[in-house]
């Protein structure tokens, strides 16, 4: 069965070994017959949530206009949602966190979104594996609040220079990802 996923990005470095993941991933989701709308938030304007919770009452998801209201529809319609990310100093991106953050407008205004796939695919520099840890427990516990199942995550970790992730797996573990959507 064809299914819709957001793929969204948080490295600003196109040559990097999270976005080789992600097109490992997305051209095995294609090959499955799956659609994939890919949004690299590095690369938008997206800011931080303002908690004014006016969300969705100008009939965009951010009263703020931004480029997440680019993206909240596509959430809205996904079958799947996957985020892929370095760590940054032991945590996410700030160029994915706005978009993580304004997830919170789906709550305020009540729009249901639950039941949802969620994967998440990350990478670090540092050999021990904990280090990920800043990145998938918030991934976890936000996609446990939506109401979304979590299908699969991929943590590499050892990689910090372009094309690091050439001496791992982590490619074909990511392409894997989307036996699981």
């Amino acid at each position: 069965m064809s299914k819709k996923i957001v793929v969204i990005t948080g490295s600003p470095r196109k040559s990097g070994n999270s976005f080789a993941m992600t097109e490992a991933f997305i051209k095995a989701a294609e090959e499955k017959g799956h659609s994939v709308v890919r949004f690299d938030a590095a690369m938008k304007n997206v800011g931080g949530c303002h908690a004014c919770e006016t969300c969705f009452k100008t009939g965009k998801a951010c009263s703020f206009d931004d480029d997440f209201n680019t993206i909240a529809p596509d959430i809205m319609d996904a079958d799947a949602v996957i985020f892929t990310m370095p760590v940054y100093w032991y945590s996410i991106p700030a160029q994915i966190k706005g978009v993580i953050d304004k997830l919170f407008s789906f709550c305020v205004a009540g729009k249901d979104i639950a039941g949802k796939e969620c994967g998440l695919i990350a990478c670090c520099e540092e050999d021990d594996l904990s280090v990920l840890d800043g990145v998938r427990l918030p991934i976890e516990r936000s996609a446990a609040l939506l109401k979304w199942r979590m299908v699969g995550e991929v943590l590499v970790p050892g990689v910090l220079n372009a094309g690091d992730i050439k001496k791992t797996d982590g490619c074909k573990q990511a392409a894997g990802l989307a036996d699981k959507i």
